[in-house]
């Protein structure tokens, strides 16, 4: 009874799958052992095996790839993945790996391997069925749309029609995952397949790793989030501050590069030394993250002061009081008092980076200034300087007299005593006019405001790269021309043509510092401006342009308030070069990235003026921010102007860094459109061209340049000293 239920269990086995299916073991290792070896005794039980017997294998045949189009292919790669070949005896571990081995060619989405006994031993049948042609890849969970449609075709491009290959496919997943990585998604993983259709319609899996929400911890200087007492640290910045530059909403997929980009931002603010992230995984959400933001604030107050130099306040003294985060909420107020030979300055400005909830980014500011100053549009460097006059009476005749001086009115060759008092002189000699020559410097003492909004052209988006802005804004302000005494003096005088004259000096040479010789003027002006950004770096570009426009219209609100407008345009360009290899970043070792910073820089603007201007309105040309071989404002006075410089940058050693430049720039005869014509008193050129180079420091202040520049290409060149490069 035992050897016949034996040999019916036998027969049983042979018609039983001797392999696995998709690597699932159809057959025990111990029905294998039974049916391998039918005359050996059987131990009790049918499942217990002592060891794998081996079995003499006749043939192997290949079922399932008849008629396939890549039939041979499939039989080759089938063959090649197994071991045993017919006249070997192997185990059944031998003929599972061979099984294994043949899923691992990733050609087939089943395997089953089947005995069959033959006259010479076991006939080993492999079954297969292969994979359909590969016809389109959906991606399921893309609810960012990170893998774009262009992107998958790429990828799958060559796989299309051909026999779909579990590990190819796995390849592709990996182009996948990289493409999702470079766009930053480093949380996002592509997995899969989650189906394969008879059609051939493979089903991955995208898991993009969201932001489930954002926290802001602050920290102190040591990294601590809680004080000595466990209580959390509280920050002087609202968190609003921190979270408006965040752009990752929960919800949105987290993306490294954005991040990077918002942490970015926030150093741009200035209110904070660092920035620690952390992500804390969502339990029972995988791949979700909460960002925390560690925020270790900055001191934002400030005290400064020093000493200078300007042709406007002689030497003068300067401190400056600044709170950056006022209240919190990134507001800048300050104040800045200078005190200088000549004029002094005080100043009280608010500005507000983006207005609290503002999705445009819109920025404001304002100030309150008064001011004394001397203003350039006066002076001359070589050719004398318009001064006070403490009174005149234009009586209309063709030369004003200047009181106190002898004067031979008659022709007989005698002399008449001019008296001291313009009211005496001119009644004693009133077909003439008389001018009281104080010779002070024509001093402006100004008192006024301004505000301003500016806004990015982002399309309210807030953190789009936006390259245009709109500036608009009014600015009010009180004009008084003074002496140094703070008496009005509105009245000058041309010092050479009062010397050269002896006192007498032609009617037009009596001019007016104000508009209409008012003893003050009020300004009102609207401002609008706009400006295109391309630069690659606001400090020191070498790549890029650089657009602004703008006008102004003053309105006149009585008899002594002027009505003009004036119109200003700029354009600035850089293109990189590499000349010149001074500088040790200029010759990288092999591996490194070169620091070389030079270009030709190209800039050209101009403006003009509609209307009845003040004198002290007009544009002034030549100096540190113009046409460099002259002083400043020492080129001209007018109320229209054109500029063009070729620069060419580059770095020498350390922080140092060299410069070679053209100015060149007209007036277009327009000094003498300028009420007064303080140019042409002066004998001002109003145009020419300047050569010239210089060294400039990097300082942590910004650039300090030292020029050397010559006029019109003479040997009369000027030394000059200014604060940040000229554009």
């Amino acid at each position: 009874m035992t050897r016949c239920s034996t040999r019916r269990s036998t027969v049983a086995v042979r018609r039983t799958v001797l392999g696995l299916m998709l690597g699932i073991p159809l057959l025990a290792p111990s029905v294998m052992a039974q049916d391998a070896m039918p005359g050996s005794q059987p131990i009790e039980g049918e499942a217990a095996v002592v060891e794998q017997p081996r079995v003499l294998i006749s043939e192997v045949l290949i079922e399932g790839l008849e008629g396939h189009p890549e039939e041979e292919r499939l039989q080759i790669s089938t063959y090649d993945a197994m071991q045993v070949r017919p006249g070997m005896r192997v185990t059944r571990e031998e003929l599972q790996n061979d099984l294994n081995g043949i899923q691992a060619t990733g050609w087939f989405s089943d395997v089953r391997i089947v005995p069959k006994n033959g006259p010479l031993g076991v006939q080993v049948v492999v079954q297969v069925e292969p994979f359909p042609p590969l016809s389109a890849v959906e991606i399921s969970g893309d609810n960012g749309n990170l893998l774009a449609d262009e992107v998958i075709e790429e990828t799958f491009a060559s796989d299309y029609g051909r026999t779909l290959n579990l590990n190819y496919l796995q390849q592709r997943m990996k182009a996948l995952q990289a493409s999702v990585a470079d766009q930053g998604y480093s949380l996002a993983r592509v997995s899969g397949p989650e189906r394969v259709s008879p059609a051939g319609v493979v089903t991955l899996k995208l898991l993009q790793g969201s932001v489930a929400g954002v926290e802001v911890k602050f920290l102190t200087q040591d990294g601590d989030d809680t004080d000595e007492n466990g209580n959390p640290i509280r920050g002087k910045s609202k968190e609003w501050v921190v979270t408006r530059e965040i752009s990752i909403q929960p919800g949105d997929p987290f993306n490294r590069n954005q991040l990077e980009k918002d942490i970015k931002r926030l150093y741009g603010t200035q209110l904070f030394s660092d920035v620690k992230v952390s992500l804390l995984p969502m339990p029972g959400q995988p791949g979700d993250v909460v960002i925390v933001l560690g925020i270790v604030e900055q001191s934002t107050g400030q005290l400064s002061g020093g000493l200078g130099f300007s042709q406007s306040q002689g030497m003068f003294g300067q401190v400056q009081l600044q709170e950056t985060n006022f209240m919190g909420r990134a507001w800048t107020v300050g104040t800045n008092i200078t005190y200088g030979q000549y004029g002094g300055l005080a100043n009280f400005n608010f500005s507000d980076p983006w207005i609290y909830g503002d999705k445009h980014r819109t920025s404001f500011r304002t100030s309150l200034f008064l001011s004394q100053e001397v203003p350039q549009v006066f002076q001359s460097e070589e050719k004398g300087n318009i001064r006070t006059v403490e009174d005149y009476i234009n009586n209309g005749s063709g030369s004003a007299f200047e009181t106190g001086r002898a004067y031979s009115f008659t022709g007989n060759g005698g002399t008449d005593n001019a008296p001291d008092d313009v009211n005496l002189a001119s009644t004693e000699f009133p077909t003439r006019s008389w001018f009281d020559y104080e010779g002070d410097t024509v001093v402006l003492r100004k008192t006024g405001g301004s505000f301003s909004f500016a806004r990015p052209m982002n399309g309210g988006d807030p953190y789009k790269d936006a390259k245009w802005t709109l500036v608009s804004g009014m600015s009010f302000s009180e004009v008084r021309p003074i002496n140094f005494a703070g008496s009005s003096r509105p009245y000058g005088v041309a010092t050479k043509k009062r010397s050269a004259g002896n006192g007498e000096v032609g009617k037009d040479e009596i001019i007016c510092v104000s508009y209409k010789c008012a003893d003050s003027n009020t300004l009102i002006a609207a401002r609008f401006a706009t400006t295109y950004n391309t630069l690659n770096n606001p400090r020191n570009p070498t790549s890029g342009n650089f657009f602004s426009a703008g006008t102004e219209q003053f309105v006149g609100i009585n008899s002594d308030s002027p009505t003009f407008n004036r119109l200003r345009a700029s354009y600035t360009e850089f293109f990189p070069v590499d000349w010149l290899k001074l500088h040790k970043g200029c010759r990288p070792k092999p591996g490194e990235q070169a620091d070389c910073p030079q270009a030709i820089g190209v800039q050209i603007k101009g403006g003009a003026i509609m209307g009845e201007v003040p004198p002290y309105e007009a544009f002034c040309m030549g100096g540190s921010n113009s046409i460099r071989g002259w002083y400043n404002c020492d080129l001209a006075v007018s109320k229209a102007f054109s500029e063009v410089t070729i620069e060419y940058r580059f770095p020498l050693i350390s922080i140092f860094s060299g410069e070679v430049f053209m100015d060149a720039g007209t007036d277009f005869g327009t000094q003498g459109d300028v009420p007064g014509k303080p140019g042409l008193l002066l004998d001002k050129d109003g145009s020419g061209v300047s050569v010239g180079t210089g060294m400039i420091v990097t300082t942590p202040v910004g650039p300090i340049r030292l020029e050397v520049a010559t006029k019109d290409f003479s040997s009369d060149y000027r030394f000059n000293l200014g604060v940040g490069w000229k554009f």
